[in-house]
């Protein structure tokens, strides 16, 4: 990673700004983007108290103009793109039957789109790099999660797509990774979208027994620098897509609709 340019969506929290850590300590040159100036800001700070070169740089990933100007100014900044690393994401939690399909629909702008809309500009100038393409991604990419079907379409159309563009690039040398973390001690389900499209504000989980952001950050960097294909993190995950895959579904609509029944407030209660 010595030098090279990493470009990091959603980097003011969690995951992206683990990252930003990891291969910034690496040697490599971080390029953090986020919507919210001051949390940008501190991560940023955070960055420039390890030593670490980098960019800060404000941008909406829903945005297709957004995303011209943050890649363009990377490239008048450091002149090349080696990693893109598409971390920014949003969750909801609500029952389909109840919710807004607004949020559906910025559920989807967010992480599919958004991952479309970065790896879209970027593309020409990985292809040039012989670079890597990340998709940071989630169990609810392999199987649709109750209370959450926004966010699973989500996930599943981002794999997907992903999947699809590895295959297309196979020739060009460019490395496609989609990452799966589970369940990670991040704010991703504090500012999940509720069914009126407001922040919910507590986790329904106890994030104290999740994996940290900061270990996430670790497999992803190793999985990029090995160049591998996916990578599915923590016990739960790893079970859970083995089990959707191999087991009847009826018993797994079973399985997962009695495991999260069990969170705090479920609506499934």
């Amino acid at each position: 990673m010595k030098d090279k340019v990493v470009v990091i969506t959603g980097a003011s929290s969690g995951i992206g700004k683990a990252c930003a850590e990891v291969f910034g300590r690496a040697g490599a040159k971080v390029v953090i983007t986020g919507r919210n100036k001051e949390k940008l800001q501190a991560t940023s700070d955070l960055l420039t108290d390890q030593k670490i070169d980098h960019l800060p740089v404000v941008a909406d990933v829903s945005v297709l103009a957004d995303n011209e100007q943050m890649v363009n100014t990377v490239l008048a900044t450091y002149g090349r793109i080696d990693v893109l690393i598409n971390n920014a994401g949003i969750s909801m939690r609500a029952l389909f039957e109840e919710v807004d399909v607004a949020v559906i629909e910025k559920v989807m702008q967010i992480n599919f789109f958004g991952t479309v809309y970065a790896t879209k500009l970027a593309l020409p100038h990985l292809i040039k790099t012989q670079g890597t393409i990340v998709g940071v991604s989630s169990i609810a990419g392999y199987r649709g999660l109750p209370a959450r079907t926004g966010y699973s379409a989500s996930k599943f159309a981002m794999q997907g797509f992903l999947e699809a563009l590895r295959t297309e690039l196979l020739k060009k040398n460019v490395h496609v990774l989609i990452a799966c973390p589970g369940f990670t001690a991040s704010n991703i389900r504090n500012v999940a979208l509720a069914k009126d499209g407001n922040v919910q504000g507590e986790s329904p989980r106890d994030e104290q027994k999740m994996m940290t952001a900061e270990e996430v950050a670790e497999h992803i960097y190793i999985a990029v620098t090995q160049r591998h294909p996916s990578l599915v993190l923590t016990r739960q995950g790893k079970l859970t897509v083995f089990l959707n895959k191999w087991l009847p579904k009826k018993w797994m609509d079973k399985l997962v609709y009695n495991s999260l029944a069990k969170e705090p407030d479920s609506p499934f209660q």
